[in-house]
């Protein structure tokens, strides 16, 4: 009886240490994450909220005595004349981008999803732009548009369309970052989104033919609901690249002109970096009404996908 129970006893301490040891494991494998994410995210976003809070200038930075100033900074945003328009011009390009990317990455990808001669070939040619750097994309859009040596304006001439001011004037300048942005991100649509065709079975298509269905309604009925997953992360993490949006904006237009293609993202660079006289609060709280924004549209998007699961 003293031998099972000692038997026991050692069969629990042991069981206990195996525990200990998984537990010590799992926030071993943890730890990389952790770090990172305090090192590289954590960390930087801790001192953008401190950085708008205080009224760091050049002379603070070189003295260390930036005061701290409270919500001086964001009341001072809010109230800028830039604050109308940039919030509208990033709203638009958003909107426009993620609707144009993933209606022609889904129609390109529905395409390649039938097997035919260099299908792959082509599929692969599609994948250029987003392997690109972003800083020879936009440049070469603005070769593209330019007004007086541009390719599209060559072409319009021909047609005998008069050409366009796309960079330089207010009415085009951000359609021109747009449609360059949208060049920019199909290839990403049309990966995610042809690999979500892939995984759907080929039978409820055969099984809705043989129901009569046509292609518009198997479209409709199949391919879109079985899309949802994919379709969720593709417009999600194409709204977090996009609200971001910087190099392609800033090398084109770099806002302008007057004002006409700013976003938060080149407002908050022009006032921490863009000046003489660079304002880091003004440009930190910009940068922070961004990260609210994008978090703002994160949670919308994802309770509406929430609220058409559920239905």
């Amino acid at each position: 009886m003293l031998l099972a129970r000692d038997t026991a006893v050692g069969a629990a301490t042991s069981a206990q240490r195996r525990r200990r040891v998984g537990n010590w494991s799992g926030w071993a494998f943890l730890a990389p994450v952790a770090i990172y994410l305090a090192l590289f995210y954590a960390y930087p976003l801790y001192r953008n909220i401190d950085l708008s809070l205080r009224n760091y200038t050049v002379r603070s930075f070189v003295r260390g005595d930036a005061p701290f100033i409270g919500l001086t900074n964001y009341q001072a945003v809010l109230r800028d004349p830039t604050f109308g328009p940039a919030l509208t011009h990033t709203i638009v390009f958003t909107a426009m981008s993620l609707v144009f990317q993933y209606s022609i990455g889904l129609a390109l990808a529905v395409f390649f999803n039938r097997r035919f001669p260099l299908s792959v070939t082509l599929r692969a040619l599609f994948l250029v732009p987003w392997l690109l750097p972003l800083i020879v994309s936009a440049s070469t859009w603005s070769w593209l548009l330019n007004s007086e040596s541009g390719v599209v304006n060559a072409g319009l001439h021909a047609l005998g369309i008069a050409p366009v001011d796309w960079l330089t004037s207010p009415t085009w300048s951000l359609v021109s970052v747009i449609i360059a942005n949208i060049w920019i991100g199909v290839p990403f649509n049309l990966v995610l989104l042809h690999s979500g065709l892939q995984a759907i079975p080929v039978s409820l298509y055969e099984a809705a033919a043989l129901d009569g269905a046509g292609g518009w309604r198997r479209f409709r009925h199949i391919t879109l609901p079985m899309l949802r997953p994919v379709t969720a992360i593709t417009l999600l993490l194409g709204l977090i690249y996009t609200l971001k949006v910087f190099d392609i904006i800033w090398i084109m237009t770099r806002g302008g002109p007057s004002d006409s293609s700013t976003t938060f993202a080149t407002w908050s660079y022009r006032l921490g970096f863009g000046n003489l006289l660079p304002s880091f609060g003004l440009g930190a709280a910009v940068g922070n009404l961004l990260v609210v924004t994008a978090l703002a549209f994160g949670l919308i998007y994802l309770r509406t996908q929430r609220r058409l699961h559920s239905a």
